[in-house]
């Protein structure tokens, strides 16, 4: 048997540019580097780990479902796919437009919002009578939905789509948060709209308050779909179980994701009414890993302990805990701005405070240095996404570290 040549450097591609730091174990809030250093997790892996790192619950469902099934492929049925799909109906379906409701499990938040963006042309071919292959789908700048070739054709993000063209057409791009100009891209091509009600990776941006009831009206008045992608600020981050709950709007179609998995394995899925969803038949659509056995054990434990509704009140409770705090460090200059909902915050650094730091990177290697785990974006902005079920002790103490990183090195 050959031996393999030995590798110089990382193997891996240079698609990411992570902080300095590796890491071993992990267990609620805490991780535990290499070096046996612990640190407190403020990004929780872009809201995957809404339950923390290792939630007994989660790893119990897991470890069951090891010892009996873990793949079939959708070519047979298993015990768990419906329970996953009638319980996630259950729990997702009275916050949507409809009264009958359907599930179709993927396994990445980019899957399902392919998904969706397929069931909507679809639709829109067979239902809405829109002529065939000049479908469109009205969708906001500064959106993130994924990272595959379809979804970057409509990124405003030029890193996001510098070198991966030609890109798919059918998309109408219009500022986020502005009811008027959403209103006036739609036309009778229009099959969807499709909007996350808080931009997470933009830095966890707000919109106004009215901006979804007033796409949900101009949807209404145009008969089409209001498709949400709630991938990060679902599933609790909010305070709700749908972020689109915080504004008393209800989308005809979700997508979810990330914490679905538990931040055990990836898990995703599109809920949405029936009559959307049912138009994609036997070898329309479809994936070999959605809705496993193993994807689905761990599923139902989420929808377990998201049911009773204490980790969305929890959320609300200590994201206004974490507001009041930062909102202090903007009254001092060392923050420009920040905006939070539920436990979910993006914080504008002051780059010319003294002894400030110059980036959101150069914040997030100051925290770093004091143990704290959080993430840059978009320059001068980084995301605080604490698991839902931190201690509020360690909250504070992320804080406290928080302000002293934005005083010195």
């Amino acid at each position: 048997m050959t031996t393999p040549p030995a590798v110089t450097g990382s193997a891996l591609a240079p698609n990411y540019h992570p902080l300095p730091v590796t890491l071993a174990t992990g267990e609620g809030s805490w991780v535990t580097d290499t070096a046996g250093r612990r640190y407190l997790d403020l990004l929780a892996g872009y809201s995957a780990l809404n339950f923390g790192h290792r939630h007994p619950a989660l790893v119990a469902a897991a470890r069951a479902q090891l010892d009996r099934l873990t793949l079939t492929s959708r070519a047979f049925d298993h015990e768990l796919l419906e329970p996953f799909a009638q319980a996630l109906v259950g729990l997702v379906g009275p916050l949507l437009t409809g009264t009958s409701h359907l599930v179709l499990p993927m396994n990445t938040g980019a899957e399902a919002v392919e998904t969706a963006l397929k069931a909507a042309r679809k639709w829109g071919y067979e239902v809405r009578g829109v002529p065939a292959d000049r479908a469109t789908v009205v969708v906001a700048e500064g959106n993130f939905h994924g990272r595959t070739t379809t979804i970057v054709s409509f990124s405003s993000d030029p890193d996001a789509r510098r070198g991966f063209g030609p890109f798919t057409p059918g998309f109408v791009t219009v500022p986020y948060g502005d009811a008027r100009r959403l209103a006036a891209a739609v036309d009778e091509t229009t099959v969807a709209v499709l909007l996350e009600p808080v931009q997470g990776e933009q830095g966890v941006v707000v919109p106004p308050l009215d901006y979804l009831a007033a796409a949900r009206r101009v949807c209404d008045d145009a008969g089409v779909l209001l498709v949400a992608d709630e991938i990060q600020s679902g599933l609790g981050r909010s305070g709700a179980t749908l972020a689109s709950e915080r504004f008393d709007v209800r989308p005809d179609v979700v997508t979810l994701g990330k914490a679905l998995g538990g931040g055990i394995l990836p898990v995703s899925a599109v809920v949405g009414r029936a009559d959307v969803l049912e138009v994609l038949t036997a070898g329309t659509h479809g994936s070999t890993f959605g809705g496993n056995p193993l994807a689905c054990a761990v599923g139902l434990a989420v929808i377990d302990l998201l049911t009773p509704g204490t980790l969305q009140a929890r959320a609300r409770a200590l994201g206004e805990r974490v507001g009041d705090r930062l909102d202090v460090l903007v009254d001092d200059g060392l923050l420009t701005d920040v905006r939070t909902i539920g436990l979910w915050a993006g914080v504008d650094i002051a780059p010319s405070s003294p002894g400030g730091p110059a980036s959101g990177r150069e914040l997030c290697e100051r925290l770093l240095r004091r143990g704290v785990l959080a993430k840059d974006t978009h320059g001068g902005t980084i995301r605080l996404a604490p698991p839902l079920t931190i201690d509020p002790a360690d909250l504070d103490t992320g804080l406290d570290r928080l302000a002293d990183a934005l005083t010195g090195p």
